[in-house]
C-alpha cells in the first residue's frame, strides 16, 4: 500500500508540472511567420463593405507564446476591421495578450468599408498595416490594400417618418423597394443619362417612367446590388448603344474576382410590356438572375445586337409576347434556359450563339412556348407568329438542347435555316424537322474556344466553320467582316492559340 501511495503521488506531481507547463506563455520577442506579406483586399466601391480575407500566423518555435499586441496601424481610426482567433479585441482593431501555442497557427480575418476621399488621391489605394509588438519592442508587420472606386450611387429616398420609397408594379401584389430616377438629382444631376466617366451602383431597382428615356452611353458601368435591378415602364425607353471598342456592362456589385462568374448576384433589366423604341448593342450582362426580361413591347420590332449574356441563374434572356430582332447575340448559362421565347410573339435570330453548360439535367439552350395556364390549368394560347433562327449554333452540355412546347391551338410557326443543334434521338413529331434535314447540323461540336470562361468563338475544326448562308449581316460579333463561306453562330471561325 506504502508503494501504491507514493506512486500516486509522484504521478499526481508529474501531472501538475505538465498541465502548469502547457499554460505558462512566454511573452513574445519576434520571430513569427506568415502566410503572406501584403494582404490585397480586391477592388470595392466606396462605402461598401469587402468580402473577408484571411491571414495565417505561425508559431515555429517550440515555445508557447504570449503576443501583448496585435493591432491595426491607424488603431481605433482604420477602416480595416480583423478578428484574431475568433475574437473581436477592442473595436476588431486592438488585441492584447493573445496566446499562441508552440508549432501551432491562428486565422486572422479581416475587412474592409472606406469612403474613396480616405483613399490616396493619385491612385485610389487605402493602406494599413497590422502591427506585432513583441515584449522586447520588435514589431512585425503585414501590409493591407485595398483599392477604393468611386460611383455614382442610385437607390430609393428615406422619407421623414423612416419609410423608403418603394415601386407598385402591376401584377405583384406588395411593393417593391425602388425608386424612379431623377433627371435633377442634387448628387447626381440628369439621372437619365449614363456616363462612363465613373461606374454606377443601384439599390433596389431603378425605374424609367413613361414618356421619359434613359441613355446608357458607351463604356458605362453598371453594377446592381442584391435583389437590384432595372424597370422601364409603359412609354419608357431604353437605349444603351455601345460600341465594339467600348461595350457597357451590366454586372453585381461585388468586384472580387471570386464573384467575376457567379449567378444569380442581382435581379434583372426588365422592359415592361409598353416599353418604347428600346434599343440594345455592344453590351454585356452578367450574373443576373434574369439577364433580359422583355415583355410584349409596343407592336414593334426591338434589335439586339453583339450583345452577351452570361451566368444567369434562371435565364439568360426571357421574352414574353415580344418581337425581337437579334443579331450577334451570345449566351450562356442559364438555370432554365440561355433563350426563351414564351407566350408566343414574334422573332428573328441571325448568326446567334445560344448554349447552355448550366450543371443540371433540365436545363436548355432555346425554349419555344406559345401559352400559359390559367388557375384553372387551362391552356391561354398566344400566337407564335414567327422564330426564325439562321446560321445559329444551339448547343450545350445536355442531350436536348431545343424545348418546343406548344399549346393545343394557336399558331406556333418555327424555322431554323444553317443551324448546328444539339438535339438527341426522338419520336415526336414535333422535333421530326432535325433529322436528314441539309439545313440543319445535328450534334455535331462547335468546338468553343472555352464554355467555363463563356468565350465563345469556334476553331478553324469547329463544325460550324463554314456552314452558313448569307443573311445580311456584315461583321461578326467582334467586327470582323464575313465573307463566303459564311459560318454558324456569332464568331467567325479562328485559329486558336496554344
Amino acid at each position: 500500500m506504502r508503494y501504491l501511495i507514493l506512486f500516486f503521488i509522484v504521478g499526481l506531481t508529474l501531472l501538475t508540472s505538465s498541465c502548469r507547463q502547457d499554460f505558462e506563455f512566454e511573452p513574445s520577442t519576434g520571430g513569427l511567420f506568415f502566410s503572406k506579406d501584403t494582404v490585397y483586399l480586391d477592388t470595392v466601391f466606396t462605402n461598401i463593405g469587402s468580402s473577408t480575407y484571411t491571414l495565417k500566423v505561425y508559431n515555429k518555435s517550440d515555445k508557447d507564446i504570449k503576443i501583448p499586441t496585435i493591432q491595426l496601424g491607424k488603431g481605433q481610426a482604420s477602416k480595416y476591421r480583423m478578428t484574431v482567433d475568433g475574437m473581436v479585441g477592442n473595436n476588431n482593431r486592438v488585441f492584447n495578450d493573445v496566446e499562441l501555442l508552440a508549432k501551432d497557427s491562428m486565422y486572422i480575418f479581416i475587412e474592409v468599408t472606406a469612403d474613396v476621399a480616405e483613399a490616396n488621391p493619385t491612385d485610389f489605394l487605402y493602406t494599413d498595416i497590422i502591427e506585432f509588438r513583441h515584449a522586447n519592442g520588435e514589431v512585425q508587420d503585414v501590409d493591407l490594400v485595398t483599392l477604393i472606386q468611386d460611383a455614382y450611387f442610385l437607390y430609393p429616398k428615406r422619407f421623414a417618418d423612416g419609410t423608403t420609397e418603394t415601386l407598385t408594379i402591376e401584377g405583384i401584389e406588395e411593393p417593391v423597394y425602388g425608386f424612379f430616377l431623377d433627371e435633377n438629382d442634387p448628387v447626381n444631376g440628369n439621372e437619365y443619362v449614363w456616363n462612363n466617366d465613373k461606374p454606377y451602383v443601384v439599390y433596389g431597382y431603378a425605374a424609367v417612367p413613361g414618356g421619359k428615356t434613359l441613355n446608357v452611353q458607351p463604356g458605362a458601368r453598371v453594377h446592381f446590388h442584391a435583389d437590384s435591378g432595372l424597370i422601364v415602364g409603359n412609354g419608357a425607353s431604353f437605349k444603351a448603344n455601345g460600341t465594339l471598342e467600348n461595350n457597357i456592362i451590366f454586372e453585381g456589385d461585388r468586384l472580387e474576382p471570386g464573384f467575376s462568374d457567379v449567378a444569380g448576384q442581382w435581379q434583372t433589366i426588365w422592359l415592361t410590356a409598353g416599353s418604347t423604341g428600346n434599343e440594345i448593342e455592344n453590351v454585356i450582362i452578367k450574373n443576373a438572375a434574369v439577364g433580359l426580361n422583355i415583355d410584349s413591347n409596343d407592336g414593334n420590332f426591338m434589335t439586339i445586337k453583339n450583345t452577351q449574356i452570361y451566368n444567369s441563374s434562371l435565364i439568360g434572356l426571357y421574352a414574353k409576347t415580344a418581337k425581337i430582332k437579334g443579331e450577334n447575340l451570345v449566351i450562356n448559362y442559364g438555370g432554365i434556359a440561355s433563350l426563351a421565347c414564351t407566350l408566343g410573339g414574334s422573332y428573328e435570330f441571325k448568326h446567334c450563339t445560344f448554349n447552355n453548360n448550366w450543371s443540371s439535367s433540365r436545363q436548355v439552350a432555346v425554349l419555344l412556348n406559345n401559352y400559359y395556364e390559367d388557375e384553372n390549368g387551362a391552356q391561354v394560347p398566344f400566337d407564335l407568329v414567327q422564330a426564325d433562327f439562321k446560321n445559329c449554333i444551339i448547343y450545350g452540355s445536355n442531350t436536348y438542347e431545343l424545348s418546343l412546347d406548344p399549346a393545343s391551338s394557336g399558331q406556333f410557326n418555327h424555322s431554323f435555316t444553317k443551324c448546328l443543334l444539339k438535339f438527341g434521338s426522338s419520336t415526336n413529331p414535333l422535333y421530326s424537322f432535325l433529322f436528314d434535314n441539309p439545313e440543319i447540323k445535328r450534334n455535331e461540336n462547335p468546338k468553343f474556344l472555352n464554355v467555363q470562361n463563356n468565350q465563345l468563338n469556334i476553331g478553324d475544326d469547329s463544325a460550324a466553320r463554314g456552314f452558313g448562308d448569307d443573311v445580311s449581316v456584315p461583321f461578326d460579333i467582334l467586327g470582323n467582316p464575313r465573307t463566303t463561306p459564311f459560318d454558324a453562330g456569332a464568331y467567325n471561325w479562328t485559329t486558336f492559340q496554344d
